[in-house]
Parts: C-alpha cells; sequence; structure tokens
C-alpha cells in the first residue's frame, strides 16, 4: 500500500474546492452541500465549514443515503443504511454532491436518482476528494481534490478521521476478481 494524499494534502485539496465551488457560484447563496454515505457526509461538512469561513455565512449541508437506489445490490455486500437529511427544500438551489472516490459513476448515478425524488434543484454539481478514472456511465466531477488514474488491479483507499479515525489516501493491489462499488 502506498500513500498518495496526507491528511495535510486532503485539508489543503478541500479548501482549494471550497474556493472553486464559490467562483463558479458566485458566492454561497442557494447552495447545499449534499454529503454521500459514508465517508462524502463528512467531507461536506468540512466543505461546508470552509464556504461560511470564507463567505462568514452559514451554508446548508445534508447526507443523502443511495443505498437504495444502487443498480448493483445483487452484487455488493449488504451496508446499513446511514440517514438522509435534508436541511432544506432542494427546489430552486444548487446542491453539490460530495463524496470521496469517483470511480464508474454508479454511485453518482444512484445520488441523482435519489435526488429526483426529492426535489428538483436548479443545478447539480458534483465535488469528489479523488477521481480514478474507470467511468462507466457519461459522468464527470466538477470539482476534484486530485486526478489519480489507476489501474483496475489497485483499490484506491480513503481514511477521513471522523470515521477512520486516520486520514489520507492510499493505494493498493488487489486481487482482479474482487467485487467492489463505487471508488473501491
Amino acid at each position: 500500500m502506498r500513500a498518495v494524499m496526507t491528511g495535510d494534502d486532503v485539508e489543503r485539496a478541500l479548501r482549494r474546492i471550497a474556493y472553486e465551488i464559490l467562483e463558479r457560484n458566485r458566492g454561497a447563496e442557494d447552495l447545499v452541500l449534499l454529503g454521500i454515505h459514508t465517508r462524502g457526509a463528512p467531507l461536506a461538512v468540512r466543505l461546508g465549514r470552509y464556504l461560511a469561513d470564507i463567505e462568514e455565512t452559514g451554508v446548508e449541508v445534508g447526507t443523502l443515503d443511495i443505498g437504495m437506489y444502487r443498480d448493483d445490490l445483487d452484487q455488493r455486500p449488504t451496508t446499513p443504511l446511514g440517514p438522509t437529511e435534508i436541511p432544506v427544500s432542494l427546489d430552486g438551489r444548487t446542491v453539490v454532491l460530495v463524496d470521496d472516490v469517483l470511480y464508474t459513476g454508479r454511485t453518482i448515478r444512484a445520488a441523482l436518482d435519489a435526488l429526483a425524488d426529492i426535489g428538483r434543484a436548479r443545478r447539480v454539481q458534483l465535488a469528489v476528494l479523488v477521481d480514478r478514472g474507470h467511468r462507466e456511465l457519461p459522468i464527470r466531477a466538477d470539482y476534484v481534490g486530485k486526478n489519480m488514474p489507476t489501474s483496475l488491479d489497485e483499490r484506491v483507499m480513503v481514511k477521513i478521521d471522523e470515521i477512520d479515525g486516520a486520514e489520507g489516501v492510499w493505494i493498493e493491489d488487489r486481487p482482479p476478481v474482487e467485487a467492489e462499488g463505487e471508488g473501491r
């Protein structure tokens, strides 16, 4: 296993993404950040803090569980569902989905399906800590902490302090037969 981002690298990437979000949206008005469970949720909270610090105003932050919207439920281990917490109506707002790793695009497709059931956002954007490539769907991130071309025989491991008690991004070789979901 080799380290590709330290905890400091993760923080710098998130701060940069916060500035990019503000620049593209001309401020934080009508922004809602939705972190995709599991590691996207604490990343969204941090981004919300950085946005609030820069703009000196609060930014709405919520969570989105896309477990029941996945198209590979029969191919992956069952994971416990997390809460979907939408802090305000999404109608007419800019929603920034936040996740740790963008891989095939299937998690984001599921998140878009979940959003369609919740409300009608004016615009949906995507912020990810790592984009590892290998898309199966035509989905791209608007904000990327690190583009990290990988082999299909590699696994990207993101650890976040709030969940894992450690912080950083690592790549490890994995058996090619292993069934994996987004990011892994």
